[in-house]
């Protein structure tokens, strides 16, 4: 527990000394709840020893012990205020940074990395995690420590009185501290199962939400919900084991400390009888009993809370110490944009895609890759913008190793178009202006108009202000692409990779969004990934890709005249492309 409680101080970083002032400030507090039992036990004294005419009580006296109560109860809530408003935010504003943390850290990670880590899983380290974290770690260390110190503050009290009640008070707590530890190893071989079970179910709520258009074409509910429904069981199942297995330990813990505040009676009323002690004093140690463990009782619940907080940082530590994809990068400004690859390779987990590639893309001209599915032309696309990084080979731009170059650097002089469009749940203004926060309104507008969207932003309701749904939902697949060309318009990055930008498109939207990909593209590097014959033929050069090793080579007339895959794939895109009915 100690262990955990140290790893939660060192994991709030600059947060520390607000904590430990808030153990000072926890004394304080504690001193003030002992001080009126003292008082009042004194007081007690006084009144008995004024009884049987041993000394008389003087009215000063009276009003002096009163003034020491009041005083003491007044404290008491101003350390409590003071401790509050030290402690208490620290774990909202450490998550806040770890959030933030994280986002820089996701940012500058390798597509791979999300191959490895379900989105479902990063979706309940960042949320889930990071909200357990914030309610709970700092409860937990004001549970544990605060309560340890408002025992051994009563505990340091009764060694001024009797040592011997000490000793019985510090037995109770190695007691209970035994149970606590048998607790703890419970707890902790069933952490991982609980966050285990946790996730699952966070992932498989998502995968349902998401499949539902799916699901309900199929008119498969009830299969799709096994899943879900198995996640749920399996969540609750998990927790009636962990709480099975809670309820020995917890009972032994409270019941060590019960038996210590039953013994420090006994013994006090022992030292009564022989003398030793005086009544009131007694009556003081009867007050204490009822009190002092009160604060260490809760500290079972925390063991497992602890536990789980402890697997919880393990599972956030490693997203965190993820190792960045440009770790050793610099901030280099490419001053010319010539793309070069140098007998690249690339592999998915042991499996090629990529095999001893080499091409040379001139700046400010224009190359589209075309191939087969699955011949590898995202990934190269990906390789460029550097998502992943080479296995071997090189890709330089302006005869600079892209592996040496910062990702902000590097995606500063690139912008993407892909098929499928992602627009945040914000206006429609924000979305473009996410290309470029710096533009002025009128460089929003005129990017709309170059990417054919004006037209239809302002005839929307609310025009630009118009708020879209998640994803962008609201609009047709063709006014997304729009607004997505207008977005990396506004960036006007020197180097363009479109993928597969117009598929899937109505022939009117296709020649709107041809239009508006000429003033995007116009004077830049190009990489275009497409299958259609009016988006290829007037590129400067075309790569054919076939199983991830370029099949040939060269510009749409020089291919055309060749006998091989791309007049072959040129033939079939025609046939498709000319289908018509026949009675």
């Amino acid at each position: 527990m100690v262990k955990i409680l140290q790893r939660i101080t060192q994991w709030i970083g600059p947060y520390k000394r607000r904590l430990y002032l808030g153990f000072v400030f926890s004394f304080f507090q504690s001193v003030c709840i002992a001080l009126p039992i003292v008082i009042t036990a004194h007081g007690l004294q006084l009144m008995l020893d004024d009884y049987y005419g041993i000394k008389t009580l003087e009215v000063n006296i009276i009003w002096l012990l009163l003034l020491f109560l009041v005083l003491s109860i007044v404290g008491r809530f101003i350390f409590s205020y003071l401790k509050a408003i030290v402690q208490e935010s620290i774990g909202y504003e450490i998550t806040a940074d770890h959030r933030i943390k994280m986002g820089h850290t996701l940012k500058r990670v390798s597509l791979g990395f999300f191959h490895k880590h379900r989105i479902g899983d990063i979706n309940s380290a960042v949320t889930t995690d990071l909200s357990f974290f914030e309610m709970m770690g700092i409860k937990m260390i004001d549970v544990v420590v605060n309560g340890y110190i408002m025992t051994f503050t009563m505990i340091l009290f009764l060694f001024f009185y009797q040592p011997m009640l000490a000793f019985v008070a510090i037995g109770g707590i190695i007691f209970s501290t035994i149970f606590l530890k048998l607790l703890q190893h419970h707890s902790r071989k069933n952490a991982s199962y609980h966050q285990k079970s946790q996730h699952q179910l966070v992932s498989a709520t998502l995968e349902y939400l998401r499949g539902m258009a799916v699901i309900k074409n199929f008119n498969q509910e009830g299969i799709a919900a096994r899943n879900i429904q198995e996640a749920f069981q399996n969540s609750k199942q998990v927790n009636i084991n962990i709480q099975k297995g809670f309820g020995a330990f917890n009972v032994g813990h409270r019941m060590a400390l019960k038996l210590a505040s039953v013994l420090l009676v006994f013994v006090a009323a022992y030292f009564v009888t022989n003398e030793e002690m005086v009544l009131a004093d007694m009556f003081l140690i009867i007050l204490f009993s009822f009190v002092m463990f009160d604060s260490v009782e809760p500290i079972s619940d925390a063991t497992h809370v602890l536990e789980t907080i402890n697997r919880t940082l393990d599972k956030l530590e490693s997203i965190e110490n993820t190792t960045f994809i440009d770790e050793e990068g610099k901030d280099i400004q490419l001053q010319h944009h010539t793309i070069q690859f140098d007998q690249v390779s690339f592999s998915y987990d042991n499996r090629p895609i990529i095999q001893d590639v080499s091409f040379t893309i001139p700046e400010g001209t224009t190359t589209a890759i075309v191939g087969p599915s699955g011949s590898g032309k995202t990934t190269l696309c990906n390789l460029t913008a550097r998502f992943y990084d080479v296995h071997k080979g090189a890709i330089l731009i302006d005869g600079i190793n892209i592996n040496t170059i910062q990702l902000n650097s590097l995606l500063s002089s690139i912008s993407m178009v892909f098929q499928k469009v992602y627009l945040f749940n914000d206006t429609i203004y924000n979305n473009i202006l996410f290309g470029n926060p710096n533009a002025s309104k009128d460089e929003v507008i005129e990017a709309a108009k170059k990417a054919q969207c004006h037209d239809f932003i302002m005839s929307l309701e609310y025009g630009y202000n118009t708020v879209l749904s998640d994803g962008g939902s609201s609009l047709s697949g063709g006014e997304k692409q729009r607004i997505s060309i207008a977005r990396a318009i506004l960036k006007n990055a020197p180097i363009i990779i479109l993928d597969e930008a117009t598929a899937s498109l109505d022939p009117e939207n296709e020649t709107l969004i041809q239009t508006a990909l000429e003033k995007l593209t116009q004077g830049k590097t190009t990489i275009i990934i497409a299958h259609r014959l009016a988006t290829i033929q007037n590129a400067d050069q075309i790569i054919v890709l076939k199983d991830g090793k370029i099949a040939q080579k060269g510009t749409h007339d020089s291919l055309l005249k060749e006998n091989g895959v791309y007049r072959h794939f040129i033939n079939i895109r025609q046939a498709a492309e000319n289908w018509e009915l026949t009675t």
